[in-house]
């Protein structure tokens, strides 16, 4: 029997592709400035990926500057996003589960709370986390255990639901719970998690 779920927040239940243009367009000048060395496809690349994945990992992954991380760290540090948002059309589903439900997003706190707040989706989980890795060494995984500790949860008992494989789903993985992979675009498969959905609806029948 499940009793709880975990869900994560960027492109789970809400895309943030519907906010990125507006949000990040102080970050993608710094970036533009700032990009000696980079082709432009690189450019472009890693501004998509800003919009799927936390900015440290990608910076790394792109090889910004040192100079270029610390500016564009600064400026996500108190970036707040504060007009409206709406989420998936599915995620009235999430709303009408009968189970625990928690919310662990990874990225700067401001930011992420304040993204919470604009949804109006915080009285829908039992609890919130933020995952700043700007101020912890701890990753999703160190939350999951937490939960099940304070919670009295055993791993068999809860679901992990999320976009990303190399995120919350390996996480998850990594201490023996079991992971639904939210795919509405198709873009992953079948052997990325242990479920994959396309519809928040479908988590109803894996909690039966």
């Amino acid at each position: 029997m499940i009793r709880a779920l975990i869900y994560d927040l960027d492109n789970t239940i809400y895309p943030v592709k519907s906010i990125s243009d507006g949000l990040f367009d102080g970050l993608y000048k710094l970036i533009d400035d700032n990009a000696d060395g980079l082709s432009l496809a690189s450019v472009e690349a890693a501004k998509e990926e800003i919009t799927r994945r936390p900015f440290q990992k990608v910076a790394d992954e792109f090889g910004f500057s040192d100079e270029l991380k610390e500016e564009a760290t600064e400026y996500l540090r108190g970036l707040t996003y504060s007009k409206p948002m709406q989420a998936y059309d599915d995620y009235r589903y999430v709303k009408t589960l009968d189970a625990d439900k928690f919310l662990v997003t990874t990225g700067f706190v401001k930011l992420q709370n304040s993204k919470v707040k604009m949804l109006g989706i915080a009285a829908d989980f039992k609890q919130v986390y933020v995952v700043d890795p700007d101020s912890t060494e701890k990753t999703k995984r160190h939350i999951f255990t937490q939960i099940l500790e304070k919670y009295n949860y055993k791993a068999e008992e809860v679901l992990i639901v999320g976009d990303d494989p190399e995120s919350e789903i390996k996480e998850a993985k990594a201490v023996g719970i079991k992971t639904v992979l939210y795919d509405p675009e198709k873009r992953y498969t079948a052997a990325d998690a242990d479920y994959r959905i396309t519809n928040h609806r479908d988590v109803g029948e894996l909690i039966l």
